[in-house]
């Protein structure tokens, strides 16, 4: 649990530092519209990462999954240093699915954790980790400025600092993952069809769940530092909206993960679903930006909790490696494609327009959860636990 927790966190303060000041980079350099495709870039990253490093884990373990998936972070990293200090736009957006492939191990070691547990402990195992990237996340983008002025104080670029600081991160990433754990969860027998998995309850829940707000989350999140950045706002600003966001993305986790013990993922994921509305309004009020991020950001650890948790929980052994994998790489491909189309929406429409849009989009999702027996058990078919 230490080397999975450390690994998490150091990875989310890379994620947390070179997301924000890629998109500051790319948007002052070829334009707002363009701000948008670093994130995407590691969005995408994260979620084939989610594939490999799955397959990787029913291969040989999760322990050389983690390992393999901080050393392609490492690589990243080196490239985005690069792109900054000269090698162009180009290098540095080629860094970030190598740095995203490094975050796909992060997630993926919630799943490691809820192995170490029995099932009714499950919750509380994922959000532990979920928890320990707090560290990371808010810290991350309160370094923002403090690395910006040594880095302009050494003579460098601008925005250098953030990105030479994910080296060391993403390195001592690597080295602490070599005491997770090795063995790999959900091989006991040969997998079923895969068209029986897509089908099963507790997957198609996780799945709508769990990608609503992670479109919602990422869509407000990337378009925020630009909205900011356009109003004057100091880097130093941006970062400490940013951390509150992050805090409310993390901090609350192990709460979260004894609500679903307790209660289980429904009602959660609703509570969640209900918050993404919420906060999507108040995000377009200035004043209320850093609460209304935080907000943002817990009712997506309330999504995301309920969703893991209940994949974790539900799955037999034999399916559960391969929904775990497969599940978070829609989610994250459905993320990247939500940071390209915010700063699009944003540029066309404006701040209140991309707000309106989430709002919108979990408010459905929360109507169709509060429907009965939408997603009950099936009498066939993996995942038939209720929830």
């Amino acid at each position: 649990m230490a080397a999975l927790c450390s690994g998490v966190a150091l990875m989310n303060a890379v994620m947390a530092m070179a997301g924000a000041a890629s998109t500051l980079v790319v948007g002052d350099r070829l334009g707002t519209g363009w701000g948008g495709v670093p994130v995407t870039a590691g969005v995408v990253g994260t979620g084939a990462g989610a594939l490999v490093l799955t397959r990787l884990m029913r291969r040989a373990g999760r322990r050389a999954a983690l390992i393999a998936g901080y050393v392609a972070a490492s690589v990243g990293a080196c490239l985005t240093v690069a792109g900054v200090l000269g090698a162009g736009v180009a290098v540095l957006i080629a860094g970030m699915p190598l740095l995203g492939i490094g975050n796909a191990g992060a997630q993926l070691s919630r799943y490691a954790a809820a192995d170490l547990y029995p099932p009714r402990r499950r919750g509380f195992a994922i959000g532990l980790v979920v928890w320990s990237a707090t560290v990371g996340a808010v810290g991350g983008p309160l370094l923002l400025d403090p690395a910006d002025d040594a880095a302009a104080g050494a003579g460098l670029p601008a925005l250098a600092g953030p990105f030479l600081l994910t080296l060391p991160a993403c390195a001592a990433a690597a080295l602490v993952s070599v005491g997770a754990p090795a063995r790999t969860g959900g091989d006991a027998a040969p997998p079923g069809p895969r068209r029986a998995l897509v089908r099963a309850p507790a997957v198609r829940s996780a799945l709508v769940v769990m990608g609503t707000a992670q479109v919602v989350m990422v869509g407000v999140m990337t378009a925020t530092p630009l909205e900011m950045h356009r109003h004057g706002d100091h880097l130093g600003t941006v970062g400490i909206v940013l951390s509150a966001h992050t805090l409310g993305m993390y901090a609350l986790s192990p709460v979260t993960g004894r609500l679903f013990d307790r209660f289980g993922p429904r009602p959660v994921a609703l509570l969640g679903l209900l918050g993404l509305v919420l906060s999507s309004g108040l995000a377009a009020v200035a004043p209320a930006r850093a609460a209304a991020l935080f907000l943002l950001g817990y009712a997506w650890n309330l999504c995301f909790v309920a969703g893991s948790g209940r994949l974790a929980r539900d799955l037999p052994e034999s399916e559960r490696s391969r929904a775990e994998g497969a599940v978070d790489a829609a989610v994250w491909i459905s993320g990247a494609a939500a940071s390209l189309l915010s700063t699009v929406i944003m540029s066309a429409g404006g701040y209140g327009a991309l707000a309106a849009t989430a709002c919108v989009l979990a408010g459905g999702t929360a109507l169709t959860r509060l429907r009965p027996g939408h997603d009950a058990p099936t009498a066939a078919g993996p995942g038939t636990a209720p929830g």
